[in-house]
């Protein structure tokens, strides 16, 4: 893949860039600003950027900001947000920016970096379109949950499809966490979509996307 790295932090920039070097993938940029990924995302149109939610000048979301934009600029690039900390308004802004577009949309906590293997699963599930949320993030989003909460009509089996879906992973893949069928997968899939009342209409990605924003909002 080809990549684009945005982080102030030298160490942290210089260490994604060798581990994806290491791991086969050319990093056609790595930058310590907003502006300079916004410009970088458009020069080069990369597989996917990483892209590190605090920095210059005030160090609080210029790096959503940018990759916002860079979405705006480019739609559907591929953009996996890192963060030192839980900030749930930020992914709920992240995701905002699928709508109908598509396109993949990751957000995990920094401590993620460390397990390679699973950093690297999960910029490649960003890569091809996917989203994927930190756990973390699913866990506080569930803390959060309010009593005139959307979900409350899902079964306990499928607010766990639906935390699964949050996190990006396949049907398949749902499948075997759950250790159930494909079949009895996508059926608790079609039962969240009617219960979210969401549009038949859509494509099943853009319901898919759907149904993880009513759970962030939740």
């Amino acid at each position: 893949m080809r990549v684009v790295i945005a982080d102030d932090a030298v160490l942290l920039r210089e260490g994604l860039v060798r581990l994806l070097t290491e791991s086969g993938h050319e990093v056609v940029a790595a930058v310590g600003d907003g502006d300079a990924l916004v410009e970088a995302v458009v020069a080069h149109r990369p597989d996917v950027s990483v892209v590190d939610v605090r920095m210059p000048p005030s160090h609080t979301d210029e790096g959503l900001r940018a990759a916002v934009e860079a979405r705006r600029r480019v739609p559907r690039t591929p953009v996996l947000v890192l963060s030192q900390y839980v900030e749930v308004s930020y992914a709920d802004d992240l995701l905002a920016t699928t709508g109908g577009a598509g396109g993949g949309i990751g957000y995990l906590l920094k401590d993620r970096v460390a397990a390679i293997d699973e950093f690297l699963d999960a910029l490649n599930r960003v890569a091809a379109g996917g989203t994927v949320l930190d756990p973390e993030v699913i866990g506080q989003l569930l803390v959060r949950r309010r009593r005139d909460d959307p979900l409350a009509t899902l079964t306990p089996r499928e607010r766990e499809v639906l935390a699964l879906m949050a996190e990006g992973r396949s049907n398949t893949a749902i499948a075997r966490t759950l250790v159930v069928s494909d079949g009895a997968v996508e059926k608790h899939v079609r039962n969240i979509f009617t219960k979210l009342d969401l549009p038949p209409d859509a494509t099943n990605h853009h319901r898919r996307v759907l149904a993880v924003l009513t759970h962030l909002r939740a």
